[in-house]
C-alpha cells in the first residue's frame, strides 16, 4: 500500500489532478500506469476507468497496451464486454461494463475476470466501474473528463485514486 501511494503522488506531483492536452498524453498516462503497475508488488491493483462517453477511457488503455509491448490493436469491448491481450512485458485484461445495467451482471463478470487477470498476472483495466455493486479494493480509480465538453479535442483532466 506505501508503494501504490508513493505511485500516486509521484504521478501528480501532489496535484489533485492534471491536464492531458491531448489523445496522445493520454496514452502517455497510460504508458506511465502500465510501467509503474509492472513493477508493484502483488496484489497489483485494478485500474477503474470512469468517465462519460468519448472522454478517453479506451485511448488510455491503448496506452497501457503500449506500456506492456502490446502489438495487437487495442479496440473497445463495448460489445463483447472483455478482450485479452499479450505482450512482451505483460497480460491487460480490459472490461467494458456499460452494457450490463445490472449490478449483480457486472458483479459477476468482474469477479470472472479479476480471477483470471490475477491468476495470470495480467493487468486488469475496467470501464464503467459505477455499474458495479461495489467498489473493489486494492485498486485505482481514475476518472478522465473533458477540460471542454463541447470540444473534446480541447484535452483531457485525469484525476487518480489510490484505493
Amino acid at each position: 500500500p506505501r508503494l501504490r501511494a508513493r505511485f500516486c503522488q509521484s504521478i501528480w506531483m501532489q496535484e489533485q489532478s492534471v491536464l492531458l492536452a491531448d489523445l496522445a498524453a493520454t496514452k502517455g498516462l497510460g504508458r506511465e500506469l502500465a510501467l509503474n503497475w509492472l513493477v508493484l508488488p502483488d496484489p497489483k491493483p485494478i485500474l477503474l476507468l470512469e468517465g462519460v462517453l468519448g472522454a478517453g477511457k479506451t485511448s488510455l488503455v491503448k496506452g497501457i497496451a503500449q506500456g506492456l509491448e502490446i502489438d495487437e490493436p487495442i479496440t473497445s469491448p463495448t460489445f463483447s464486454l472483455s478482450q485479452h491481450y499479450r505482450g512482451l512485458l505483460g497480460s491487460l485484461a480490459h472490461l467494458d461494463l456499460y452494457r450490463l445495467e445490472l449490478p449483480s451482471l457486472a458483479d459477476e463478470l468482474f469477479c470472472q475476470e479479476e480471477e483470471e487477470a490475477r491468476a495470470i498476472g495480467a493487468f486488469l483495466a475496467v470501464e464503467w466501474p459505477g455499474r458495479l455493486g461495489f467498489r473493489p479494493e486494492d485498486s485505482w480509480v481514475l476518472h478522465l473528463e473533458l477540460f471542454d465538453p463541447d470540444n473534446p479535442d480541447a484535452g483531457r483532466i485525469a484525476s487518480i485514486e489510490c484505493n
